[in-house]
């Protein structure tokens, strides 16, 4: 009795919804769960900074401004979003024959998952806002405390 034994098809991979997995839950590590499975260790690595940010946002709202500690954190969550928002821009404007031979081997080129649509181009618009707004900010509030900090030494030293 020969039997066959059929292989599992292969999962479709959507250009769009990884998009705006990794806008909307990239910190989180969500798209790359979505794309590379659970056993994804850069997925499983996401989180940490984005929670050491939020932590430092918590240490600034108990121990104010002037915490140093928050100076390192809170860039980090910034950092991590803008990195993620980078990465939805990414899939978002990949190539349809590129996205489907890098995440839907083994189907043809035209398979529709890796096609673009209004939905992919409001991930990606969205994604550019955000994460240039996030990416600034946290440029900007590392370096007023670093600057912060140089003139407050130098007053110290002047003295």
């Amino acid at each position: 009795m020969n039997q066959t034994v059929l292989a599992p098809a292969a999962k479709t991979r959507n250009k769009t919804l990884a998009t705006w997995l990794a806008f909307l839950g990239g910190p989180l590590g969500l798209h790359r769960f979505y794309l590379y499975g659970l056993g994804d260790w850069l997925g499983w690595l996401l989180p940490v900074p984005a929670a050491l940010g939020v932590y430092g946002i918590e240490r600034v709202q108990q121990l104010g401004q002037d915490d140093r500690l928050s100076w390192v954190l809170i860039p980090l969550l910034g950092f991590t979003i803008a990195g993620c928002a980078l990465r939805a821009i990414l899939y978002g404007l990949m190539d349809k024959s590129t996205w489907n031979q890098r995440f839907n081997p083994g189907q043809s080129s035209d398979t529709p998952s890796g096609q673009t649509h209004w939905g992919t181009i409001i991930g990606v618009g969205l994604s550019l806002m955000l994460g240039a707004t996030v990416l600034m900010a946290s440029i900007a509030y590392s370096f007023q405390h670093y600057f912060e900090y140089q003139v407050e030494e130098a007053r110290k030293i002047s003295q």
